[in-house]
């Protein structure tokens, strides 16, 4: 038996794409279990999760993310994107398409660059409603974690974003733990160190849930980070991301657009 796969990344955060348009190839009670042997760098195809494509009933496409420690993630900002490319260099849609997720349809644009793939996402709006964190008089959710003030916001999945002077020398490895397993975080959390650059750009580091490690960028932290960021006044409503594998831009403004390139790496087989 032979399965076709195709390895994508954004910014470096790279996933394996299985095509279950025309029928499904692995079993649902086995796409975690798949994800938890294909992710792993040394002994599997190596990637931040497994993306399954498949038709939807109320979008243009449907999509399920599971990653390494074989949990199910609501989506992916930079997954989408990898996801759009695959989709649209497949023809399976056009320019502009619908993508249905855990965390509701999100909508998409891509283009090519010179030569660069592009998507633009609607990101679902920053919710800073977590259960059990306190409110603070200017209705920012926040509180404090392991000595660090932590800034919790929903961007489609659960993110903390805490705030440094020089998020190079963060142990994040160190820290981000505690703080991702935190009982105010009922789901867990990614954990994204942000620092300010400017008025219109962050850097930013992030410990992703489920990857349970630091990844080279991370498209619902990137549009965490700057939301928070964005309402505490600390920058402008353009937001540029310097992510460790690559720059991000976010805007605010009716919607929350998340925009990035996506790079098809390889397509291979897997024989059984």
């Amino acid at each position: 038996m032979e399965l076709h796969f195709w390895k994508l990344h954004g910014n470096g955060n790279d996933f394996i794409v299985i095509d279950e348009y025309q029928r499904e190839v692995i079993p649902g009670e086995m796409k975690a279990q798949f994800a938890g042997l294909y992710c792993d760098r040394r002994f599997g195809i190596g990637g931040d999760g497994v993306l399954y494509l498949a038709k939807s009933a109320v979008a243009d496409l449907g999509m399920r993310l599971f990653q390494p420690d074989e949990s199910e993630a609501e989506m992916c900002g930079n997954g989408i994107r990898c996801f759009a490319k695959y989709a649209f260099d497949s023809g399976y849609v056009g320019k502009t398409c619908s993508i249905e997720t855990m965390a509701g349809i999100i909508r998409v644009e891509v283009a090519y660059e010179d030569d660069t793939f592009q998507a633009a996402i609607d990101m679902p709006e920053p919710r800073f409603d977590r259960v059990d964190i306190p409110a603070t008089g200017n209705g920012d959710y926040k509180e404090t974690i392991a000595g660090f003030e932590v800034y919790a916001v929903n961007t489609g999945v659960p993110h903390a974003v805490i705030f440094s002077k020089d998020i190079a020398s963060i142990d994040l490895p160190g820290f981000a733990p505690g703080i991702r397993h935190h009982p105010s975080f009922p789901k867990g959390a990614n954990v994204n160190f942000v620092e300010i650059s400017g008025e219109d750009t962050i850097k930013i580091r992030t410990f992703e849930r489920g990857v349970e490690g630091e990844t080279l960028s991370c498209g619902t932290g990137a549009t965490a980070a700057a939301a928070v960021a964005f309402r505490q006044g600390l920058v402008k409503n353009h937001v540029f991301v310097d992510t460790e594998g690559g720059p991000l831009e976010v805007t605010f403004g009716g919607r929350v657009i998340l925009k990035g390139p996506a790079v098809t790496v390889f397509g291979g087989q897997i024989l059984f």
